[in-house]
């Protein structure tokens, strides 16, 4: 028994051993975006890649190739991002149209390695190629010293908008200009292929018959070169020079060798060190970002040398491939003996376990027996209990609905006696007057809350079945047109678009009048609550003949419902999971009992983002009713129905040139009043809640913000501290508004960067003025900002941050104050800010733009250079990032009113 254990732990240390071990590959997938370059210059990067990676076989490489195709090329990148790789390598054919892709992958996260042609952005892991420079400076000196300083030379070059072609032109020119006697001939735009050299080239050298020497930017148009100076005779008087140095029976040094060539220039492929970089960088190994590998002159002093070395790596290379042939085969061979040791190792160790698991299940058995019938007995005796406690419950629930009705019954009196004297009140009061406004606030509230008990006490209604229905034929259309007029100010005002639809002019309907009209009165009330201004509200009424219905739709353009809400938004008391969401919770599901003894239905289909739309569906005939349920004479219907103005009424937008506020709270009545009172004086923001207050601050930078503390979402202390702590939000003063008049509660406040604390109920004019107070406080900051901006002084606590944000912009652009380029953007993203943002923030604290502010550092710095250097005008103008000298005297001199000579000339006389 002891030795089959023993050989039980062997098998399962064997089996987790093993499997650990080959956890610790770590496979890889590159992909590799080639532009063609040639088939020599291709198979040899191929070759160089595939020789470093048989040293890791775990690797794999993908490849494509464009076939100088850019837009190809990008369409390749995308593909090759959608295989999941885990690097990728690019050869771009052309810099600018591959950037922006090769910019998208690097911000993807996927480590991007740049061969042979760079890109114009510096968004990549690492580059590895030759140095284009180094090869036309070389080449320049070579030709140079060949033709012994006098001739005249011709270059052909590659494509003028591929990164390679440019540098090795600008570097092969500036070396020729070291030889006076060695004319330069306007360049041959080649496109890197012998098809195009042999085509252009025969008649720009019968124009230019003594042309000395050819260089071309590659091999293959190098040999055009010279096929096309073999047919017209002169291939002894033309030298030809030529870049890349392949080997192999097509490649530059088989043509040096042979004498077709004078000479090429070695341009390594990288295919070696890109894969070797690549690895580097997934192994979490150090690395260098830029790889240049070097060059040198092949002609007929060191061809045969590097011939035959080149020819000895192929040799190795072919020995590697065969012994990595046969590495594959005995991994193959292990891998399968492996996993026959496992299965056998996994399949021993799972019969012992479930041998040890019968046993233990047959002594376990007669014990759960014995538990499932305690469990039983336990069971049947809390049944028993749960009847006994729910009969308690229902009868509990009966008698709290029956004191919350009576109770709401009670509250109808003291309604009535307030709102006849308002309506006194109303009737005397001027029209259009503060006093009127505010009579008007009371009785939109009183006559709500009158609402809200009306809908209690029906609720109550339909629970105990007393809800009486009086249905009548009546005109549906005129019905529906008589309860939207009331709505019609209000959509006016918040510039809703309020539609309604009948299919016919005339449509006739069995209903009861009463009961309806809070059904159309609550849907309506609720798509003018949720659609914001400038949305649109449609009802469109129809009869559908296939089931003998009439049909009415409501529909907003608001936020709309998710699936879990519109499975819930009929239940009693549901007000959703916004935090907006105001109401009793009881008016859709009142609307849909009502609908439901109308034997009728509702429904809401909804799409978050894109409005909800509920419908209704009523019987059209009389039949469906009781006797006792139909009028004996139908009346004209005459609802006794008011909105209560549920959307109050809001003045006309204030100055714009004005001040902004943010007013965030959560009660609608006192934001509309406080709104009404700062409108004359600012521009106001209105948010219901500190998670939309806060996105509001973010997106519109308010110069000053008024905000409740206690609020659904985030509260208002949260807030100030959020605002307080972030750069683009820390310099606009907010006063919070609260009902907690603890003197710590109030500490509170204060603490978490506050700059006015008042408590309610308050004074609106106070706070008017507390408002223009801080405004003119913050002008002082600014003012402070603008002349102490690189002096390091001690600040308020509350102006660390701001002191900060304009310390740490300063520097960035004194970094960068010689780049003529600088932008606005640059700025904004090195700082983490949108560009409006920026210039927002900036504005605030300066009173002045970001271009304004990068030009006053630069003359700053020019006022410096002028008065301690011996530097020309000019040299200052570019150190200081001035595009021409013309244009920083004119802005230094309208800045300083003196010109910058004169002001040099001044300081160096002192």
């Amino acid at each position: 028994m002891r030795t089959f254990s023993q050989v039980i732990l062997f098998l399962s240390f064997v089996f987790i051993v093993g499997c650990s071990t080959a956890e610790k590959e770590k496979p890889y997938t590159i992909g590799f975006a080639q532009c063609t370059h040639g088939d020599d210059w291709r198979k040899a990067m191929l070759e160089g890649m595939e020789k470093e990676l048989s040293f890791h076989p775990q690797v794999k490489l993908l490849m494509k190739d464009a076939h100088d195709d850019s837009q190809l090329q990008i369409q390749q990148i995308r593909e090759l991002v959608a295989s999941k790789i885990d690097l990728l390598i690019i050869s771009p054919n052309e810099a600018q149209p591959i950037t922006p892709v090769v910019e998208e992958v690097f911000n993807q996260g996927i480590p991007v390695i740049i061969v042979d042609r760079r890109t114009n952005s510096k968004l990549f892991t690492a580059y590895v190629g030759g140095d284009n420079l180094q090869i036309g400076q070389t080449a320049g000196l070579y030709v140079g010293e060949l033709l012994q300083k006098r001739g005249k030379v011709l270059e052909i070059t590659g494509t003028p908008s591929a990164s390679a072609a440019s540098e090795r032109h600008q570097a092969f020119s500036e070396a020729l200009r070291k030889y006076p006697g060695i004319e330069l001939m306007p360049s041959l735009n080649g496109d890197w292929e012998r098809p195009y050299v042999m085509k252009r080239l025969p008649e720009v050298l019968k124009k230019n018959p003594d042309v000395n020497l050819i260089f071309a930017q590659n091999d293959r148009m190098a040999l055009g070169a010279y096929q096309v100076c073999k047919a017209l005779g002169i291939e002894h008087q033309v030298k030809i020079v030529g870049v890349d140095g392949l080997s192999g029976p097509k490649g530059g040094l088989q043509f040096v060798e042979d004498g077709i060539f004078k000479a090429t220039l070695l341009y390594p492929t990288g295919g070696e060190e890109a894969i070797r970089t690549a690895l580097k960088i997934l192994d979490n190994e150090p690395y260098a970002k830029e790889n240049i590998l070097g060059t040198l002159v092949i002609d007929s002093s060191n061809v045969h040398i590097l011939k035959q070395q080149s020819e000895k790596i192929v040799d190795q290379r072919q020995d590697i491939q065969k012994q990595q042939v046969r590495i594959e085969e005995q991994n193959r061979l292990y891998d399968s003996q492996q996993t026959v040791l496992y299965i056998l190792g996994a399949s021993l160790l799972t019969a012992v376990v479930f041998a040890g698991i019968a046993y233990k299940s047959l002594r376990s058995n007669r014990r759960i027996t014995q538990q499932l019938k305690n469990q039983n007995e336990e069971i049947s005796a809390q049944r028993n209990t749960i009847s006994e406690l729910a009969e308690q419950a229902r009868q509990s629930t009966e008698a709290k609905l029956g004191f919350f009705t009576n109770f709401s019954h009670e509250l109808r009196t003291p309604l009535t006696l307030i709102l006849s004297p308002i309506d006194e009140l109303l009737a005397a009061a001027p029209a259009g007057s503060n006093q009127r406004k505010d009579l008007e606030v009371i009785q939109r509230n009183a006559r709500w809350l009158l609402k809200l008990i009306n809908q209690l006490i029906d609720f109550r209604k339909i629970e105990v079945g007393k809800m009486p229905l009086r249905v009548a034929q009546y005109d549906l259309v005129s019905f529906t047109r008589t309860l939207l007029q009331a709505f019609e100010k209000t959509a006016q005002q918040r510039g809703i678009h309020l539609r309604f639809l009948p299919a016919d002019s005339l449509i006739n309907a069995w209903f009861d009048a009463n009961l309806l009209d809070k059904v159309i009165v609550n849907l309506v009330s609720n798509a003018f609550k949720f659609t914001p201004d400038h949305g649109s509200i449609t009802i469109v009424l129809q009869t559908q003949s296939t089931d003998d219905t009439i049909r009415l739709t409501v529909e907003d353009t608001g936020p709309g419902l998710s699936e879990e809400q519109q499975k819930r938004v009929f239940e009693w008391f549901y007000q959703g999971n916004e935090s907006a969401s105001v109401g009793s919770g009881i008016g859709l599901a009142l609307a849909k009992e009502l609908i439901q003894l109308h034997h009728g239905t509702i429904g809401v289909r909804s799409q978050l983002g894109k409005g909800s739309s509920f419908e209704i569906s009523l019987p059209a005939g009389k039949p469906v009713y009781a006797q006792d349920e139909v009028l004996p004479e139908p009346s004209v219907a005459d609802p006794d129905w008011t909105t209560g103005e549920l959307v109050p009424e809001v003045e006309s937008t204030s100055n714009p040139q004005a001040a902004s506020v943010l007013l965030i709270e959560d009660n609608l009545e006192l934001r509309t009043f406080l709104t009404r009172k700062l409108k004359p004086h600012f521009q106001v923001l209105e948010a219901a809640d500190g998670s939309s207050g806060l996105n509001t601050a973010m997106d519109a930078l308010p110069d000053l913000i008024v905000s409740d503390v206690m609020m659904p979402g985030t509260s208002g202390v949260n807030l100030v501290d959020t605002l307080k702590q972030d750069w683009r939000t820390s310099h606009i003063p907010i006063v919070l508004l609260t009902a907690r008049t603890a003197q710590e509660q109030q500490l509170e406040g204060v603490q978490a960067g506050a700059d006015l604390y008042l408590t309610k109920p308050f004074d609106p004019t106070f706070l008017l003025e507390s408002l223009k107070t801080l405004l003119r406080n913050r002008q002082l900051v600014r003012e402070h900002f603008r002349r102490e901006l690189s002096i390091d002084t001690t600040v308020p606590a509350s102006q660390k941050v701001d002191r900060k944000f304009i310390q740490e912009l300063g520097a960035l652009v004194e970094r960068n104050v010689n780049r003529s380029e600088l932008s606005v953007e640059e700025l904004a993203r090195d700082m983490g800010l949108s560009r409006v943002q920026l210039y927002r923030k900036v504005k605030a604290l300066l009173d002045c733009g970001v271009t304004d502010f990068i030009q006053n550092i630069r003359l700053t710095k020019a006022r410096e250079l002028l008065a301690t250097q011996s530097i020309t005008i000019a040299e200052v103008a570019y150190q200081v990032g001035f595009s021409s000298p013309t244009y920083f005297s004119t802005a230094f001199k309208a800045k300083y009113n003196i010109s910058p000579s004169d002001f040099k000339n001044l300081h160096q006389k002192n």
